[in-house]
């Protein structure tokens, strides 16, 4: 008997792609029109991404008005614009597994991107983009210059680039750091952090923070120190979440293998391992496993990983933080980040913040639209701009001085498009910015 919707907790299977069937051309327009079908009759993902709303246009524009009358090149147009951020899986489909329907929509986007890429249908410059250490590497090298290039009020510059790169003129892109979150975490370690306590993790910077925003990692590690934990910093690479977002697999899982390797040394004496930005711990914990599930060391990765949020407040809940927390000049908007929101960990940063005295907060949970390279490319930043539109005008409502978010991306591209507001900083910070502040760290 059919049941409508699901009662039960979602699980995902692993992704076969290196099955030949992954990729076949038939199967997946087989599978596609028949999760479409289902989307048609549900319709209740229709005001998340703008996957859902091409889709049923692209259905109620057919003389029949059904999936089967569908041509197969609408489905490219769907796929282009899923930001996989997972919010239809997690938060809204009633027929994800273990329900019969077996519906993961995200994994099937993914899926046929990954016939795309087999076909050579991924574009150069989305390639190129992926290669995060290389091009940072080359950013923090030559910071000044870059920074200066990619300027959004250097419009001649910005044009140039968007000419030959198709990164539209309009977006705010990160700056790159003038040294390495690495390199301040030699010399922090150095001066004065401290051994040999009950506490033990090790920070896995990820790449944002390595090369484009250190504040994030100062804060993290001084807080961490502040409440007497060890730690310890390890960035042997990035996560892979680009390379996911453009489905090179095989890109993803040698990423996968490289960190997970480093990060079990340190799993091996004791320590958690601490994420610093939403999209990373989300690889860390589910994605990886889903790709590798025979790969014993990233299993024991995924269970020994915690967002510093979570960790936080996991020291919070057991031992107490160390008193010192003093109100802050301002209230504060929690933009509860898509890849956040999919640990499945419950709005952390909000309970966090909640531990600063007589604090104004509030909380934003939707999604900014920006997913990655989508909401900086020329041809995809105006949908990210749409999607993200009403959660920048819900932050501007709420009037308060901070806007924090464990997603850098997403809080950039919500700052930008919540013109007029009194938020002080040039984008959003991340929630444990807010706490290092409250300690006058």
């Amino acid at each position: 008997m059919n049941k409508e919707g699901s009662t039960q907790a979602p699980t995902r299977h692993p992704l076969k792609f290196r099955d030949p069937d992954f990729v076949n051309p038939e199967k997946i327009d087989q599978e596609m029109r028949r999760v479409f079908d289902i989307c048609h009759g549900c319709r209740r993902c229709f005001n998340l991404c703008d996957s859902f709303p091409k889709l049923f246009d692209f259905i109620d524009e057919t003389e029949g008005g059904e999936v089967s009358d569908l041509s197969s090149d609408k489905f490219k147009p769907v796929v282009d614009a899923c930001t996989l951020c997972d919010m239809c899986f997690m938060t809204k489909c009633p027929y994800v597994p273990p329900h019969e329907f077996d519906l993961d929509f995200p994994h099937l986007m993914l899926r046929y991107r990954t016939a795309q890429r087999k076909n050579g249908d991924i574009s150069k410059t989305a390639n190129q983009l992926t290669k995060i250490d290389r091009n940072s590497k080359i950013g923090i090298f030559f910071n000044f210059l870059i920074n200066w290039i990619t300027d959004v009020k250097n419009k001649f510059a910005r044009k140039v680039l968007e000419f030959f790169t198709g990164i539209d003129k309009r977006v705010i892109l990160p700056r790159y750091n003038k040294e390495t979150f690495s390199k301040y975490f030699k010399k922090f370690k150095k001066n004065i952090l401290k051994k040999n306590n009950q506490r033990k993790v090790v920070i896995y910077s990820t790449c944002f923070v390595n090369f484009n925003k250190k504040k994030t990692g100062e804060a993290a590690l001084k807080v961490l120190h502040h409440n007497n934990v060890e730690v310890e910093h390890s960035y042997a690479g990035c996560c892979g979440m680009p390379y996911l977002e453009q489905a090179d697999l095989d890109q993803v899982t040698k990423q996968a293998q490289l960190v997970s390797r480093e990060l079990n040394k340190y799993i091996e004496k004791g320590f958690k391992v601490v994420t610093l930005t939403a999209s990373c711990g989300l690889m860390l914990k589910f994605e990886w496993p889903l790709l590798m599930p025979n790969d014993g060391i990233v299993k024991k990765l995924s269970q020994n990983t915690l967002d510093i949020d979570e960790y936080v407040m996991d020291i919070a809940n057991k031992e107490g933080l160390v008193d010192g927390l003093k109100e802050i000049d301002g209230g504060v908007t929690v933009h509860n980040a898509c890849h956040a929101r999919a640990q499945n960990m419950g709005n952390k940063a909000r309970d966090m913040l909640k531990l600063i005295p007589n604090i104004k907060l509030d909380v934003v949970e939707r999604c900014a639209g920006h997913g990655g390279t989508f909401g900086i490319m020329k041809g995809t930043h105006d949908i990210a701009n749409k999607v993200g539109k009403t959660t920048a005008s819900t932050v501007k409502r709420k009037n308060n001085k901070y806007m924090a978010s464990d997603c850098p991306l997403a809080g950039k591209h919500i700052k930008q498009l919540a013109e007029d507001t009194n938020i002080v900083n040039d984008e959003a910070v991340h929630p444990i910015e807010i706490v290092s502040k409250s300690y006058g760290l």
